[in-house]
């Protein structure tokens, strides 16, 4: 039963989470040190994300064939290569040197 506890209060906290963002004054969202950190914030949040992806496994640190392709891809970010191109090279690099033995 604890487990329907744990879920009401989880929908509870989105909607008051939600209403909260509801009830801030439109003056508040246009302040230019607000708007800037809207803008900049899920970028934060994606970039962290990603090296916690890469570098991490459980509790350890490591650097293994998924740096390698992080590394393939921000070189061709680098080379403005298309999305696709980026995620492919990621996919290939990643995939070749765990081939290698990596």
């Amino acid at each position: 039963m604890s487990i329907w506890i744990a879920i009401g209060v989880t929908a509870v906290g989105c909607y008051l989470v939600k209403l909260v963002g509801l009830l801030v004054p439109a003056g508040a969202l246009e302040r230019p040190l607000v708007r800037r950190m809207a803008a900049l914030l899920p970028v934060a949040l994606l970039a962290a994300l990603t090296a916690q992806q890469t570098f991490s496994t459980g509790s350890a640190l490591i650097v293994d064939a998924r740096a390698a392709g992080v590394a393939a891809a921000a070189l061709a970010l680098l080379l403005r290569a298309p999305f696709l191109l980026v995620v492919g090279a990621a996919v290939v690099v990643t995939a070749g040197v765990r081939a290698m033995g990596g």
